[in-house]
């Protein structure tokens, strides 16, 4: 019979916090909100469900010593999961209400479930960022690699390419020019790899690779800057430029550039980590 452990930390009481957060989120939505059946009521509710769900993960592991059984690194796997919950209960936070509260009058019963889940939603964000911020990599601490500024920076670059995938499916805009096409092939090369790093560290199976992952991630660091830097010029000439595209720029396709030019930074950030980072242990 496994002993229940109960540590007295901020940070039990901060995935806590997270964990009723969530969960009163996507309950009032889900229960009372009344939501449209469309993609991102959807979507806001899976943000909230699936922090819900892996936090609980983390809880009862951790209460029950259970580390040890599970089959990732856990000095990646509860950092990895805050970082990916504090984004997408940030994307929540800002669609639910652009969706479900903006033009809305009145004070029913669906507009009081749409304006707490909003308020949990904000404050599940919250307490995500504080559990990041508690975990992540203190100078000279030994900590897995998605404690440090490059893993985190892993998970701001994929979720960045999730939204330019969103953006660019509904409807497909990259196929009028080969150009375009690149743009597309850059965005899933990288989210490909950086996701690949992800899913190797938490696994802890980075030791399989051909190459020590130091040298692994300084080589494709520079292959993504320059891939991203081509597509931070190439997206807005072929989009905006009367020349190749007559029509009025969308809301949608200024999005993309925004977001081609925001994974441009962060992985011009990442090698400049990656670049001086003294890896201890993964």
């Amino acid at each position: 019979m496994p002993l229940i452990i109960l540590p007295k930390s901020q940070l039990l009481w901060v995935r806590v916090a997270a964990l009723l957060c969530t969960c009163t989120a996507f309950s009032a939505a889900a229960h009372g909100a009344f939501l449209p059946n469309i993609f991102m009521a959807d979507w806001c509710i899976f943000c909230w469900a699936f922090g819900f769900a892996f936090t609980l993960l983390v809880l009862l592991a951790e209460m029950f010593g259970l580390q040890a059984r599970v089959p990732v690194s856990w000095n990646n796997f509860p950092i990895t999961v805050a970082s990916y919950a504090a984004l997408l209960c940030l994307s929540a936070s800002i669609i639910f209400p652009l969706w479900f509260l903006k033009d809305q009058s009145g004070y029913g019963q669906a507009r009081d479930h749409r304006v707490a889940s909003t308020v949990f939603s904000c404050l599940a964000t919250l307490a995500y960022v504080v559990e990041v911020s508690l975990t992540k990599a203190r100078p000279g601490e030994v900590v897995g690699y998605m404690a440090t500024a490059p893993g985190l920076l892993k998970v701001c670059q994929t979720s960045v390419a999730c939204g330019i995938f969103i953006l660019v499916s509904d409807p497909v805009s990259y196929s009028s020019h080969a150009a375009l096409e690149w743009c597309m092939a850059v965005y899933c090369i990288c989210f490909i790899l950086s996701m690949g790093v992800v899913v190797m560290c938490v696994g802890g199976c980075t030791g399989y690779l051909p190459v020590p992952l130091p040298k692994f991630l300084s080589v494709y660091g520079l292959l993504a800057v320059a891939m991203y830097l081509s597509a931070t010029i190439l997206w807005p000439v072929f989009k905006f430029d009367k020349r190749y595209n007559s029509q009025s720029p969308q809301p949608k396709l200024i999005a993309v550039a925004v977001l081609t030019a925001v994974n441009f930074l962060l992985y011009l950030a990442d090698l400049a980590h990656s670049a001086r980072l003294v890896f201890v242990s993964v």
